[in-house]
């Protein structure tokens, strides 16, 4: 874009990360929100999760789903009911299981990250974890969650929110994203589509993450 201060970035070294060379700017490009909030909901979860729960199976989850992956975690994938789409999207990523939020899965979870904006999955995922287990929210909004029963949250299951990353969390990250090496799917939209792009989130539409490209920009290496 001409005009006024568009033709010039300045950015401290300190809020920029290095970016690994090995994507191009579109793959690149969910590592950056998606990846980068999603990888820090995983770090709460804790160290010593071997069954990991995703609700809501969209941009971050199919990310984090192949680091968890990766280092050994077993995976399970929770959609929208009947989106099986979805379910099999997160098998093919190295889910062992993959159902509906409504289900209870095959075995109980160390920890839940909850990716979608809907309050009444902390109890689901409540209902799902072992006595100490974690369920984490990675959403900025969340619909109200529902009262539920003082014994879903007691034997010392605990619920926590994210709401920013650190520096050692983007670096790790950034860093692991390639051992993975982590693939990203990409729906890419022009500008223009903005709008288009955000109903289709809304609606569910999106399998992977969405990317917005500028007019005149080129799928180059990051």
């Amino acid at each position: 874009m001409d005009g006024g201060y568009a033709e010039y970035a300045v950015a401290y070294q300190q809020y920029c990360f290095h970016l690994p060379g090995s994507y191009r700017d579109v793959e690149v490009a969910p590592l950056l929100c998606a990846g980068l909030i999603g990888y820090r909901t995983y770090r709460l979860a804790g160290e010593h999760v071997e069954r990991l729960g995703i609700y809501g199976f969209g941009a971050a989850a199919h990310i984090i789903a192949q680091v968890a992956a990766h280092q050994g975690k077993r995976v399970y994938a929770f959609t929208s009911p009947g989106d099986t789409q979805a379910q099999e999207f997160a098998r093919r990523l190295g889910a062992v299981w993959a159902g509906s939020s409504t289900e209870l899965p095959p075995d109980k979870l160390d920890a839940a990250l909850i990716f979608a904006p809907v309050g009444p999955l902390i109890v689901s995922a409540l209902r799902a974890t072992v006595k100490g287990g974690v369920v984490v929210s990675g959403g900025i909004h969340m619909s109200d969650v529902p009262s539920f029963p003082y014994s879903l949250l007691w034997e010392e299951r605990v619920i926590r929110s994210v709401a920013n990353l650190t520096r050692q969390d983007g670096e790790e990250f950034l860093d692991i994203a390639p051992q993975v090496p982590v693939k990203t799917e990409t729906q890419v939209f022009s500008l223009e589509q903005a709008n288009a792009a955000l109903n289709r989130l809304r609606r569910g539409e999106i399998q992977g993450a969405a990317v917005l490209v500028m007019p005149g920009s080129e799928d180059g290496r990051a």
